[in-house]
């Protein structure tokens, strides 16, 4: 109950509703429409960026998305109590999750769904919280903080035009794909030396500038990067960060083999999340 009101309440702090945001059932995108308004062609719409400082909303609401893009890219700056990590959100979402293959956030209007891992329905905040819990191996904030609402806002924000209760297209997500061969430690070992360990660091723990790959301070073993289909395809299409797609299939997997061979925190699944009352003025 208080997440659907939560939900409710988000729309009204954003000034705009929930169809304009993520697009509508129908699978007419507010885009299309504002294209076909304007004059333009629905793909020449598509070609705005999907965040642009200078044209969000004004006032608080276009406050409120330029600080949840804020929290995506500086995570451990704005959000330092929630993070057990040296790393921030974008690490594995770039740019703040606007690029295809790059864990691409464009996902406000596929929420509520059905969540394999914990066995029920999940809202988007809950999506939020599990990247807090495993990648950032840290405490996910309230569901009604300014920092949960302000990075749900961000994420309308970059989904609008988007159907709602629509599938991820699969040319965007990262992608998962088998390897050639079995992958090699051993030949992920010399790539990564070549590669990635003027960035990472030879021993993968990373700089202030780039995130840690094992050890205390990066994701724990319960993130979606820990498994090794899911890193060899955003290595494929994102890494190295000066020539990204110049891996091969194989040697994406190579190097993924190598990362995960390291050891990392483990996830605690019975370490009990309590967050702080509201009171009902909140609501």
């Amino acid at each position: 109950m208080k997440r659907s009101l939560l939900l409710a309440g988000l729309a009204a702090t954003l000034g705009v509703s929930i169809a304009a945001c993520a697009g509508n059932m129908s699978g007419n995108s507010s885009a299309a429409t504002a294209s076909q308004a304007a004059g333009t062609s629905p793909a020449a719409a598509s070609a705005t960026p999907l965040y642009d400082a200078k044209a969000l909303p004004p006032g608080r609401e276009g406050k409120l998305i330029a600080y949840g893009r804020a929290l995506f890219m500086h995570t451990q700056k704005y959000a330092p109590r929630n993070v057990a990590v040296t790393m921030s959100c974008s690490a594995c979402h770039v740019a703040g999750g606007t690029v295809k293959r790059g864990g691409y956030l464009r996902i406000y209007g596929q929420f509520p769904q059905w969540n394999g891992r914990s066995k029920r329905f999940i809202f988007l905040q809950d999506r939020i919280a599990e990247c807090f819990l495993y990648s950032m191996n840290g405490t996910p904030p309230p569901y009604t903080s300014k920092t949960m609402i302000a990075m749900t806002a961000y994420l309308a924000y970059i989904s609008r035009g988007q159907p709602t209760m629509s599938k991820p297209d699969p040319q965007i997500i990262i992608a998962q794909f088998k390897a050639p061969a079995p992958p090699s430690i051993a030949r992920g070992s010399k790539l990564y030396a070549s590669k990635c360990s003027m960035c990472h660091g030879a021993d993968g723990s990373g700089s202030a500038t780039f995130p840690p790959l094992w050890g205390a301070k990066s994701f724990n073993n319960g993130a979606g990067m820990e498994k090794v289909a899911m890193m060899a395809g955003f290595v494929r299409y994102n890494m190295p960060q000066n020539a990204p797609g110049t891996l091969t299939d194989q040697q994406s997997y190579d190097v993924a083999a190598f990362v995960l061979s390291h050891a990392r925190p483990k996830f605690v699944k019975n370490r009990m999340i309590v967050f702080p009352p509201a009171p009902a003025s909140f609501f």
